[in-house]
Protein backbone atom coordinates (compact mmCIF):
# COMPACT_ATOMS: atom_id res chain seq x y z
CA UNK A 1 0.00 0.00 0.00
CA UNK A 2 2.78 2.48 1.10
CA UNK A 3 4.18 1.95 -2.77
CA UNK A 4 1.49 2.64 -4.43
CA UNK A 5 0.95 6.11 -2.31
CA UNK A 6 4.04 6.37 -3.37
CA UNK A 7 4.00 5.78 -7.28
CA UNK A 8 0.25 6.83 -8.16
CA UNK A 9 -1.36 9.53 -9.05
CA UNK A 10 -3.89 11.22 -7.26
CA UNK A 11 -6.67 12.47 -9.62
CA UNK A 12 -9.73 14.53 -7.27
CA UNK A 13 -8.27 18.10 -6.01
CA UNK A 14 -9.65 17.04 -2.62
CA UNK A 15 -7.94 13.98 -2.30
CA UNK A 16 -4.63 15.38 -3.40
CA UNK A 17 -5.45 17.89 -0.98
CA UNK A 18 -6.09 15.70 2.04
CA UNK A 19 -2.53 14.45 1.02
CA UNK A 20 -0.88 17.35 1.10
CA UNK A 21 -2.82 19.06 3.97
CA UNK A 22 -1.98 15.78 6.23
CA UNK A 23 1.60 15.69 5.52
CA UNK A 24 2.07 19.78 5.81
CA UNK A 25 -0.02 18.93 9.33
CA UNK A 26 3.17 16.70 10.48
CA UNK A 27 5.63 19.60 8.81
CA UNK A 28 3.69 22.31 10.33
CA UNK A 29 3.57 20.27 14.10
CA UNK A 30 7.45 19.87 13.78
CA UNK A 31 7.87 23.63 12.77
CA UNK A 32 5.80 24.43 16.05
CA UNK A 33 8.25 22.47 17.74
CA UNK A 34 11.27 23.66 16.95
CA UNK A 35 9.31 27.47 17.37
CA UNK A 36 8.96 26.14 20.59
CA UNK A 37 12.49 25.13 21.35
CA UNK A 38 13.61 28.61 20.18
CA UNK A 39 11.22 30.71 21.99
CA UNK A 40 12.13 28.51 25.05
CA UNK A 41 15.72 28.39 24.86
CA UNK A 42 15.97 32.16 23.43
CA UNK A 43 12.68 33.82 23.79
CA UNK A 44 11.61 37.18 22.32
CA UNK A 45 15.27 38.48 22.45
CA UNK A 46 18.12 39.47 20.59
CA UNK A 47 18.83 35.75 19.28
CA UNK A 48 15.82 35.44 17.43
CA UNK A 49 15.58 38.52 16.40
CA UNK A 50 18.50 37.56 14.31
CA UNK A 51 17.61 34.74 13.29
CA UNK A 52 14.61 35.26 12.00
CA UNK A 53 16.43 38.41 9.77
CA UNK A 54 19.11 36.18 8.65
CA UNK A 55 16.45 34.46 6.61
CA UNK A 56 15.55 37.47 4.91
CA UNK A 57 18.23 37.44 1.99
CA UNK A 58 18.42 33.76 1.18
CA UNK A 59 14.14 33.54 0.90
CA UNK A 60 14.37 36.88 -1.20
CA UNK A 61 16.60 35.09 -3.70
CA UNK A 62 14.75 31.74 -3.51
CA UNK A 63 11.80 33.04 -3.84
CA UNK A 64 12.24 35.41 -6.54
CA UNK A 65 14.65 33.23 -8.59
CA UNK A 66 12.72 29.52 -7.88
CA UNK A 67 9.20 30.45 -7.03
CA UNK A 68 9.03 32.46 -9.92
CA UNK A 69 10.21 29.91 -12.69
CA UNK A 70 7.67 27.32 -11.07
CA UNK A 71 4.62 28.45 -9.86
CA UNK A 72 4.25 30.92 -13.18
CA UNK A 73 5.97 28.98 -15.91
CA UNK A 74 7.53 25.56 -15.38
CA UNK A 75 4.91 23.75 -14.07
CA UNK A 76 1.83 25.06 -16.40
CA UNK A 77 4.67 24.61 -19.38
CA UNK A 78 6.04 20.86 -18.49
CA UNK A 79 2.04 20.07 -17.49
CA UNK A 80 0.91 20.95 -21.01
CA UNK A 81 3.79 19.07 -23.07
CA UNK A 82 3.11 16.33 -20.63
CA UNK A 83 -0.37 16.29 -21.31
CA UNK A 84 0.50 16.47 -25.32
CA UNK A 85 2.98 13.35 -24.65
CA UNK A 86 6.14 15.29 -25.33
CA UNK A 87 8.43 13.54 -22.91
CA UNK A 88 11.67 14.36 -24.82
CA UNK A 89 10.59 17.73 -24.69
CA UNK A 90 9.33 17.79 -21.37
CA UNK A 91 12.99 16.63 -19.64
CA UNK A 92 14.94 18.99 -22.02
CA UNK A 93 12.57 21.74 -20.71
CA UNK A 94 13.31 20.64 -16.88
CA UNK A 95 17.38 20.49 -18.11
CA UNK A 96 17.88 23.37 -19.14
CA UNK A 97 15.64 25.01 -16.37
CA UNK A 98 17.57 23.29 -13.75
CA UNK A 99 21.05 24.30 -15.39
CA UNK A 100 20.41 27.79 -15.73
CA UNK A 101 18.93 28.04 -12.37
CA UNK A 102 21.56 26.57 -10.87
CA UNK A 103 24.83 28.99 -12.54
CA UNK A 104 22.11 32.11 -11.24
CA UNK A 105 21.73 30.66 -7.76
CA UNK A 106 25.67 30.41 -7.29
CA UNK A 107 26.50 33.40 -8.89
CA UNK A 108 24.10 35.24 -7.03
CA UNK A 109 24.82 33.82 -3.34
CA UNK A 110 28.51 34.11 -4.22
CA UNK A 111 27.83 37.81 -4.65
CA UNK A 112 25.49 38.61 -1.98
CA UNK A 113 28.09 36.64 0.34
CA UNK A 114 30.31 39.42 -0.25
CA UNK A 115 28.26 42.23 0.19
CA UNK A 116 26.18 40.98 2.91
CA UNK A 117 27.89 43.65 5.60
CA UNK A 118 26.35 46.51 3.62
CA UNK A 119 22.95 45.24 2.72
CA UNK A 120 22.24 43.76 5.86
CA UNK A 121 22.70 47.52 7.03
CA UNK A 122 19.84 48.50 4.98
CA UNK A 123 17.62 45.47 5.81
CA UNK A 124 18.28 46.10 10.07
CA UNK A 125 19.15 49.22 10.54
CA UNK A 126 17.96 49.93 14.08
CA UNK A 127 20.53 46.52 15.25
CA UNK A 128 23.39 47.31 17.49
CA UNK A 129 26.82 46.57 15.83
CA UNK A 130 27.17 43.26 17.65
CA UNK A 131 23.43 42.03 16.54
CA UNK A 132 24.52 43.35 12.85
CA UNK A 133 27.47 41.08 13.16
CA UNK A 134 25.78 38.09 14.14
CA UNK A 135 23.39 38.64 11.40
CA UNK A 136 25.92 39.17 8.56
CA UNK A 137 27.55 35.89 9.60
CA UNK A 138 24.27 33.91 10.04
CA UNK A 139 23.20 35.22 6.68
CA UNK A 140 26.16 34.04 5.02
CA UNK A 141 25.78 30.32 6.15
CA UNK A 142 22.07 29.98 5.47
CA UNK A 143 22.88 31.16 1.50
CA UNK A 144 23.89 27.86 0.66
CA UNK A 145 20.32 26.71 1.33
CA UNK A 146 18.98 28.21 -1.83
CA UNK A 147 21.15 26.50 -3.76
CA UNK A 148 20.17 23.26 -2.47
CA UNK A 149 16.34 24.34 -2.28
CA UNK A 150 16.43 25.20 -5.80
CA UNK A 151 17.41 22.22 -7.21
CA UNK A 152 14.68 20.74 -5.34
CA UNK A 153 12.53 22.85 -6.21
CA UNK A 154 12.96 21.58 -9.94
CA UNK A 155 12.85 18.24 -9.31
CA UNK A 156 9.11 18.76 -6.92
CA UNK A 157 7.66 20.61 -10.76
CA UNK A 158 8.20 17.12 -12.30
CA UNK A 159 6.04 15.44 -9.04
CA UNK A 160 3.04 18.27 -8.80
CA UNK A 161 2.84 18.21 -12.51
CA UNK A 162 2.30 14.08 -12.29
CA UNK A 163 0.08 14.55 -9.25
CA UNK A 164 2.95 12.46 -7.15
CA UNK A 165 1.76 14.89 -4.24
CA UNK A 166 2.68 12.30 -1.26
CA UNK A 167 6.77 12.46 -1.82
CA UNK A 168 6.44 16.10 -2.67
CA UNK A 169 4.75 16.89 0.35
CA UNK A 170 7.46 14.66 2.65
CA UNK A 171 10.03 17.47 1.30
CA UNK A 172 8.89 20.01 3.87
CA UNK A 173 8.69 17.73 7.03
CA UNK A 174 12.65 15.99 6.57
CA UNK A 175 13.50 20.17 6.18
CA UNK A 176 11.92 21.02 9.07
CA UNK A 177 13.53 17.75 10.85
CA UNK A 178 16.88 19.44 9.46
CA UNK A 179 16.79 22.67 11.53
CA UNK A 180 14.97 20.81 14.83
CA UNK A 181 18.72 18.78 14.56
CA UNK A 182 20.49 22.57 14.48
CA UNK A 183 18.76 23.28 17.19
CA UNK A 184 18.82 20.78 19.48
CA UNK A 185 22.21 18.74 18.60
CA UNK A 186 24.28 21.59 16.45
CA UNK A 187 24.17 24.50 19.19
CA UNK A 188 26.25 22.63 21.15
CA UNK A 189 28.83 22.08 18.40
CA UNK A 190 28.74 25.47 17.22
CA UNK A 191 27.08 27.74 19.05
CA UNK A 192 24.28 30.11 17.62
CA UNK A 193 25.79 29.42 14.05
CA UNK A 194 24.36 26.07 14.31
CA UNK A 195 20.97 27.07 13.62
CA UNK A 196 22.11 28.12 10.73
CA UNK A 197 23.93 25.12 9.53
CA UNK A 198 20.38 23.35 10.54
CA UNK A 199 18.84 25.13 7.73
CA UNK A 200 21.29 23.94 5.31
CA UNK A 201 20.99 20.65 6.26
CA UNK A 202 17.22 20.83 6.12
CA UNK A 203 17.46 22.19 2.56
CA UNK A 204 19.66 19.43 1.87
CA UNK A 205 17.63 16.78 3.00
CA UNK A 206 14.76 18.72 1.16
CA UNK A 207 16.36 18.13 -2.30
CA UNK A 208 17.02 14.39 -1.76
CA UNK A 209 13.94 13.70 -0.99
CA UNK A 210 12.43 14.99 -4.36
CA UNK A 211 15.68 14.23 -6.80
CA UNK A 212 15.25 10.19 -6.03
CA UNK A 213 11.78 10.21 -6.66
CA UNK A 214 11.86 12.44 -10.10
CA UNK A 215 14.60 10.34 -11.77
CA UNK A 216 12.20 7.16 -10.98
CA UNK A 217 9.58 9.25 -13.35
CA UNK A 218 11.96 8.96 -15.83
CA UNK A 219 13.84 12.48 -15.70
CA UNK A 220 16.99 12.26 -17.33
CA UNK A 221 19.47 15.14 -17.11
CA UNK A 222 21.05 16.70 -20.35
CA UNK A 223 23.70 19.03 -19.98
CA UNK A 224 23.11 22.74 -21.72
CA UNK A 225 21.37 26.12 -21.24
CA UNK A 226 18.59 25.74 -24.53
CA UNK A 227 18.32 29.28 -24.50
CA UNK A 228 16.70 28.87 -27.89
CA UNK A 229 14.56 26.22 -26.76
CA UNK A 230 11.01 27.39 -27.42
CA UNK A 231 9.78 26.28 -24.28
CA UNK A 232 12.72 27.74 -22.28
CA UNK A 233 11.76 30.96 -23.32
CA UNK A 234 8.10 30.72 -22.52
CA UNK A 235 9.03 29.92 -19.57
CA UNK A 236 11.06 32.94 -18.91
CA UNK A 237 8.40 35.06 -20.38
CA UNK A 238 6.21 33.71 -18.26
CA UNK A 239 8.55 33.73 -15.30
CA UNK A 240 9.29 37.74 -15.43
CA UNK A 241 6.00 39.37 -14.40
CA UNK A 242 5.46 36.56 -12.11
CA UNK A 243 9.42 37.48 -10.39
CA UNK A 244 8.23 41.07 -10.46
CA UNK A 245 5.34 40.52 -8.46
CA UNK A 246 7.39 38.10 -6.09
CA UNK A 247 10.02 41.34 -5.51
CA UNK A 248 6.61 42.88 -4.34
CA UNK A 249 5.76 39.93 -1.78
CA UNK A 250 9.39 40.67 -0.33
CA UNK A 251 9.87 44.17 -0.53
CA UNK A 252 6.82 43.70 1.84
CA UNK A 253 8.55 41.72 4.23
CA UNK A 254 11.76 43.62 3.85
CA UNK A 255 9.86 46.44 4.76
CA UNK A 256 8.47 45.22 7.86
CA UNK A 257 11.97 43.82 8.71
CA UNK A 258 13.31 47.32 8.46
CA UNK A 259 10.51 48.58 10.62
CA UNK A 260 10.56 45.75 13.31
CA UNK A 261 14.41 46.56 13.73
CA UNK A 262 13.57 49.93 15.25
CA UNK A 263 10.89 48.35 17.67
CA UNK A 264 11.56 47.25 20.93
CA UNK A 265 13.95 44.13 21.24
CA UNK A 266 12.04 41.18 20.20
CA UNK A 267 9.57 42.86 18.09
CA UNK A 268 10.85 40.29 15.19
CA UNK A 269 10.56 37.35 16.53
CA UNK A 270 7.48 38.37 18.06
CA UNK A 271 5.70 38.55 14.26
CA UNK A 272 7.53 35.41 13.20
CA UNK A 273 6.77 33.66 15.47
CA UNK A 274 2.45 34.98 14.76
CA UNK A 275 2.96 34.43 11.41
CA UNK A 276 4.68 31.32 11.40
CA UNK A 277 1.16 30.21 13.75
CA UNK A 278 -1.27 31.92 11.02
CA UNK A 279 0.95 29.75 8.83
CA UNK A 280 -0.37 26.42 10.31
CA UNK A 281 -3.99 26.64 9.02
CA UNK A 282 -2.87 28.27 5.60
CA UNK A 283 -0.51 25.37 4.71
CA UNK A 284 -2.29 22.46 5.38
CA UNK A 285 -5.68 23.89 3.64
CA UNK A 286 -4.85 27.24 1.59
CA UNK A 287 -1.63 25.91 0.00
CA UNK A 288 -2.61 22.54 -0.38
CA UNK A 289 -5.64 22.94 -2.23
CA UNK A 290 -3.80 25.58 -4.46
CA UNK A 291 -0.98 23.13 -5.38
CA UNK A 292 -3.41 20.28 -6.22
CA UNK A 293 -5.59 22.76 -8.45
CA UNK A 294 -2.38 24.10 -10.40
CA UNK A 295 -2.17 20.78 -12.51
CA UNK A 296 -5.88 20.96 -13.11
CA UNK A 297 -6.44 24.03 -14.22
CA UNK A 298 -3.47 24.11 -17.04
CA UNK A 299 -5.00 20.84 -18.63
CA UNK A 300 -7.93 22.62 -18.85
CA UNK A 301 -6.32 25.58 -20.22
CA UNK A 302 -4.48 23.16 -22.68
CA UNK A 303 -7.91 21.59 -23.52
CA UNK A 304 -9.76 24.94 -23.67
CA UNK A 305 -12.49 23.60 -21.63
CA UNK A 306 -12.96 26.67 -19.66
CA UNK A 307 -16.43 25.75 -18.40
CA UNK A 308 -14.55 22.98 -15.98
CA UNK A 309 -11.82 25.47 -15.47
CA UNK A 310 -14.53 28.11 -13.61
CA UNK A 311 -15.88 25.08 -11.96
CA UNK A 312 -12.95 23.88 -10.61
CA UNK A 313 -12.44 27.20 -9.35
CA UNK A 314 -15.39 27.95 -7.76
CA UNK A 315 -15.16 24.55 -6.25
CA UNK A 316 -11.57 24.74 -4.88
CA UNK A 317 -12.32 28.14 -3.09
CA UNK A 318 -15.57 27.01 -1.18
CA UNK A 319 -13.75 23.90 -0.08
CA UNK A 320 -11.00 26.26 1.08
CA UNK A 321 -12.77 28.61 3.10
CA UNK A 322 -15.03 25.31 4.26
CA UNK A 323 -11.89 24.30 6.32
CA UNK A 324 -10.38 28.02 6.76
CA UNK A 325 -12.85 30.35 8.28
CA UNK A 326 -13.97 27.83 10.83
CA UNK A 327 -10.07 27.60 12.11
CA UNK A 328 -10.02 31.57 11.83
CA UNK A 329 -12.47 32.43 14.33
CA UNK A 330 -11.87 29.17 16.78
CA UNK A 331 -8.35 30.31 16.42
CA UNK A 332 -9.03 33.74 17.28
CA UNK A 333 -11.27 32.81 20.62
CA UNK A 334 -8.08 30.20 21.44
CA UNK A 335 -5.29 32.39 20.45
CA UNK A 336 -4.03 32.76 24.56
CA UNK A 337 -4.05 29.14 24.93
CA UNK A 338 -2.62 28.27 21.65
CA UNK A 339 0.25 30.52 21.73
CA UNK A 340 1.36 29.67 25.65
CA UNK A 341 0.78 25.85 24.89
CA UNK A 342 3.37 26.24 21.92
CA UNK A 343 5.50 28.74 22.94
CA UNK A 344 5.06 29.70 26.62
CA UNK A 345 8.30 27.82 28.53
CA UNK A 346 11.80 29.16 28.98
CA UNK A 347 12.88 32.85 28.56
CA UNK A 348 9.16 33.38 26.67
CA UNK A 349 7.56 35.42 29.29
CA UNK A 350 3.47 36.54 29.69
CA UNK A 351 4.34 39.65 27.94
CA UNK A 352 5.45 37.79 25.17
CA UNK A 353 3.08 35.57 25.61
CA UNK A 354 0.49 38.21 24.84
CA UNK A 355 1.82 39.90 22.32
CA UNK A 356 2.08 37.55 20.15
CA UNK A 357 -1.72 35.84 21.14
CA UNK A 358 -2.26 39.82 20.02
CA UNK A 359 -0.44 39.63 16.92
CA UNK A 360 -2.12 36.49 15.69
CA UNK A 361 -5.78 37.34 16.72
CA UNK A 362 -5.29 40.36 13.98
CA UNK A 363 -3.41 37.63 11.33
CA UNK A 364 -6.87 35.63 12.01
CA UNK A 365 -8.95 38.47 10.71
CA UNK A 366 -7.65 38.13 7.44
CA UNK A 367 -6.97 34.14 7.27
CA UNK A 368 -9.65 33.91 4.27
CA UNK A 369 -7.99 35.68 1.75
CA UNK A 370 -4.18 34.25 2.86
CA UNK A 371 -5.23 30.80 2.54
CA UNK A 372 -7.58 31.36 -1.15
CA UNK A 373 -4.96 33.85 -2.76
CA UNK A 374 -3.05 31.20 -3.73
CA UNK A 375 -5.76 29.09 -5.69
CA UNK A 376 -6.46 32.93 -7.47
CA UNK A 377 -3.01 33.68 -8.22
CA UNK A 378 -2.54 29.78 -9.55
CA UNK A 379 -5.76 30.05 -11.70
CA UNK A 380 -4.15 33.22 -13.34
CA UNK A 381 -0.74 31.28 -13.91
CA UNK A 382 -2.73 28.53 -15.69
CA UNK A 383 -4.26 30.50 -18.20
CA UNK A 384 -0.66 31.84 -18.89
CA UNK A 385 -1.17 35.49 -17.47
CA UNK A 386 1.57 36.36 -14.54
CA UNK A 387 1.13 40.34 -15.52
CA UNK A 388 -2.39 40.90 -13.74
CA UNK A 389 -1.35 39.50 -10.26
CA UNK A 390 2.07 41.57 -10.73
CA UNK A 391 0.02 44.91 -11.52
CA UNK A 392 -2.62 44.23 -8.65
CA UNK A 393 0.44 43.16 -5.94
CA UNK A 394 1.90 46.79 -7.09
CA UNK A 395 -1.25 48.02 -5.73
CA UNK A 396 -1.42 45.80 -2.40
CA UNK A 397 2.59 46.95 -1.66
CA UNK A 398 0.96 50.79 -1.50
CA UNK A 399 -1.74 49.40 1.15
CA UNK A 400 0.64 48.11 2.83
CA UNK A 401 3.05 50.29 3.24
CA UNK A 402 0.57 53.08 4.03
CA UNK A 403 -1.34 50.32 6.48
CA UNK A 404 1.97 50.33 8.07
CA UNK A 405 2.62 53.52 8.87
CA UNK A 406 -1.03 54.27 9.71
CA UNK A 407 -1.19 51.70 11.99
CA UNK A 408 2.49 52.47 13.86
CA UNK A 409 1.37 55.64 14.77
CA UNK A 410 -2.18 54.23 15.64
CA UNK A 411 -0.59 51.57 18.05
CA UNK A 412 1.33 54.20 19.38
CA UNK A 413 -1.52 55.77 21.00
CA UNK A 414 -3.00 53.13 23.13
CA UNK A 415 -4.96 55.27 25.33
CA UNK A 416 -6.72 57.00 21.97
CA UNK A 417 -6.76 53.58 20.51
CA UNK A 418 -7.73 51.88 24.23
CA UNK A 419 -11.38 50.68 23.13
CA UNK A 420 -9.86 48.17 20.18
CA UNK A 421 -6.70 46.90 22.19
CA UNK A 422 -9.16 46.31 25.63
CA UNK A 423 -12.33 44.90 23.87
CA UNK A 424 -11.13 43.33 20.82
CA UNK A 425 -7.29 42.26 21.60
CA UNK A 426 -7.89 42.82 25.11
CA UNK A 427 -4.21 44.01 25.93
CA UNK A 428 -5.00 47.57 26.52
CA UNK A 429 -3.15 47.42 30.06
CA UNK A 430 0.20 46.93 28.08
CA UNK A 431 0.69 50.02 26.56
CA UNK A 432 3.11 51.06 29.97
CA UNK A 433 4.89 47.98 29.61
CA UNK A 434 5.56 47.04 26.04
CA UNK A 435 5.56 48.52 22.86
CA UNK A 436 2.32 47.71 21.06
CA UNK A 437 3.51 49.21 17.37
CA UNK A 438 4.69 45.73 16.59
CA UNK A 439 0.81 45.10 16.17
CA UNK A 440 1.13 47.25 13.08
CA UNK A 441 2.55 44.70 11.43
CA UNK A 442 0.15 41.97 11.26
CA UNK A 443 -2.31 44.55 10.58
CA UNK A 444 -1.25 46.10 7.55
CA UNK A 445 -0.30 42.73 5.90
CA UNK A 446 -3.90 41.48 6.93
CA UNK A 447 -5.41 44.66 5.26
CA UNK A 448 -3.06 44.04 1.97
CA UNK A 449 -3.90 40.61 1.42
CA UNK A 450 -7.86 41.81 1.74
CA UNK A 451 -7.23 44.08 -1.00
CA UNK A 452 -5.18 42.14 -2.77
CA UNK A 453 -7.69 38.62 -3.04
CA UNK A 454 -11.10 41.19 -3.98
CA UNK A 455 -8.99 43.04 -6.76
CA UNK A 456 -7.84 39.11 -7.90
CA UNK A 457 -11.21 37.87 -8.02
CA UNK A 458 -13.12 41.39 -9.80
CA UNK A 459 -10.37 40.86 -12.58
CA UNK A 460 -9.95 37.44 -13.04
CA UNK A 461 -13.85 37.28 -13.77
CA UNK A 462 -13.19 39.90 -16.24
CA UNK A 463 -11.00 37.93 -18.01
CA UNK A 464 -12.84 34.62 -18.29
CA UNK A 465 -16.39 36.03 -18.06
CA UNK A 466 -17.91 34.12 -14.98
CA UNK A 467 -16.63 32.76 -11.70
CA UNK A 468 -19.80 31.09 -10.19
CA UNK A 469 -20.56 34.13 -7.57
CA UNK A 470 -23.85 33.00 -6.69
CA UNK A 471 -22.49 29.72 -5.78
CA UNK A 472 -19.62 31.22 -4.05
CA UNK A 473 -21.51 33.76 -2.17
CA UNK A 474 -24.33 30.87 -0.86
CA UNK A 475 -21.46 28.75 -0.07
CA UNK A 476 -19.40 31.50 1.95
CA UNK A 477 -22.73 32.61 3.66
CA UNK A 478 -23.30 29.06 4.95
CA UNK A 479 -20.18 28.54 5.60
CA UNK A 480 -19.59 31.96 7.94
CA UNK A 481 -22.53 31.63 9.68
CA UNK A 482 -21.70 27.99 10.82
CA UNK A 483 -18.29 29.33 11.76
CA UNK A 484 -19.64 31.90 13.80
CA UNK A 485 -21.26 29.36 15.55
CA UNK A 486 -18.27 27.26 16.15
CA UNK A 487 -16.78 30.16 17.70
CA UNK A 488 -19.43 30.26 19.86
CA UNK A 489 -19.40 26.89 21.03
CA UNK A 490 -15.89 27.15 21.90
CA UNK A 491 -15.99 30.36 23.83
CA UNK A 492 -18.98 28.85 26.04
CA UNK A 493 -16.72 25.67 26.34
CA UNK A 494 -14.09 27.95 27.16
CA UNK A 495 -15.81 29.40 30.04
CA UNK A 496 -17.01 26.21 31.35
CA UNK A 497 -13.67 24.35 31.16
CA UNK A 498 -12.28 27.87 32.87
CA UNK A 499 -14.97 26.78 35.94
CA UNK A 500 -13.73 23.10 36.41
CA UNK A 501 -9.95 23.25 35.55
CA UNK A 502 -7.05 24.96 37.06
CA UNK A 503 -5.61 26.67 34.43
CA UNK A 504 -2.54 28.29 36.01
CA UNK A 505 -0.60 24.69 34.55
CA UNK A 506 0.55 23.92 31.01
CA UNK A 507 -1.38 20.63 31.41
CA UNK A 508 -4.69 23.13 32.38
CA UNK A 509 -4.42 25.31 29.59
CA UNK A 510 -3.52 22.45 27.26
CA UNK A 511 -6.64 20.82 28.45
CA UNK A 512 -8.91 23.98 28.31
CA UNK A 513 -7.78 24.44 25.11
CA UNK A 514 -7.98 21.53 23.60
CA UNK A 515 -11.12 20.83 24.89
CA UNK A 516 -12.38 23.91 23.77
CA UNK A 517 -11.40 23.60 20.14
CA UNK A 518 -12.95 20.15 19.97
CA UNK A 519 -16.45 21.06 21.08
CA UNK A 520 -16.22 24.44 18.31
CA UNK A 521 -14.95 21.65 15.38
CA UNK A 522 -17.65 19.14 16.99
CA UNK A 523 -20.45 22.60 16.71
CA UNK A 524 -19.53 23.55 13.28
CA UNK A 525 -20.10 20.09 12.26
CA UNK A 526 -23.55 19.99 13.66
CA UNK A 527 -24.35 23.52 12.04
CA UNK A 528 -22.75 22.29 8.78
CA UNK A 529 -25.23 19.30 8.21
CA UNK A 530 -28.26 21.27 9.49
CA UNK A 531 -27.54 23.54 6.70
CA UNK A 532 -26.69 20.72 4.30
CA UNK A 533 -23.24 22.02 2.86
CA UNK A 534 -22.32 20.84 -0.53
CA UNK A 535 -18.50 21.26 0.51
CA UNK A 536 -19.13 18.91 3.77
CA UNK A 537 -20.46 16.25 1.57
CA UNK A 538 -17.35 16.57 -0.92
CA UNK A 539 -14.95 16.21 2.13
CA UNK A 540 -16.99 12.98 3.54
CA UNK A 541 -17.29 11.60 -0.34
CA UNK A 542 -13.75 11.99 -0.62
CA UNK A 543 -12.54 10.53 2.47
CA UNK A 544 -14.33 7.26 1.98
CA UNK A 545 -13.23 6.87 -1.25
CA UNK A 546 -9.29 7.25 0.21
CA UNK A 547 -10.45 4.89 3.01
CA UNK A 548 -12.07 2.42 0.90
CA UNK A 549 -9.32 2.77 -1.67
CA UNK A 550 -6.61 2.57 1.10
CA UNK A 551 -8.45 -0.99 2.08
CA UNK A 552 -8.58 -2.53 -1.36
CA UNK A 553 -4.95 -2.01 -1.80
CA UNK A 554 -4.34 -3.69 1.64
CA UNK A 555 -6.43 -6.84 0.81
CA UNK A 556 -5.03 -6.82 -2.64
CA UNK A 557 -1.71 -6.58 -0.72
CA UNK A 558 -1.99 -9.55 1.76
CA UNK A 559 -3.73 -11.91 -1.19
CA UNK A 560 -0.39 -11.68 -3.37
CA UNK A 561 2.07 -12.04 -0.29
CA UNK A 562 3.26 -8.87 -1.09
CA UNK A 563 1.51 -7.49 2.11
CA UNK A 564 3.09 -10.18 4.45
CA UNK A 565 5.17 -9.31 7.50
CA UNK A 566 3.94 -6.44 7.50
Amino acid sequence: MFKKLITSPVKSITSAAMIIGGLSLVSRLLGIFRDRILASEFGAGDILDTYYAAFRLPDLVFNLLVLGAISAGLIPVFTTLVSKRKKDEAWLLISGILNILISGLIVISVIIIIFAPWIMKVITPGFSLDKMQLVISLTRIMFLSPIFLGISAIFGSILQSYKRFFVYSLAPIFYNLGIIIGVIYFIDIWGIYGLAWGVVLGSVLHMIVQLISAFALGFKYQWGFNWHDKNVRLVGRLMIPRTLTLVINQVNILIVTIIASTLAVGSLAIFNLANNLQGFPLGIFGVSFAIAALPVLSAYVAQNNMNKFVDTISSTFRQTLFFILPISIILYVLRAQVVRVILGAGQFDWIDTRLTAASLAIFTLSLFAQGTLPLIVRGFYALHNSKTPFYIGLFSLVVNVVGLMFFRWVFGFSNWFSFFTVAVLRIGDLWQVADLRILALPAAISLSSIFNLVLLMIWLRREIGRLDGRKIIDSTTRILFASLGAGLFTYAFLQIIDLMIATQTFVGIFVQGMAAGVFGLAGYWIVAALLKMGEMEVFISSLRRKLLKSASLMVTEDSSGEGEGI
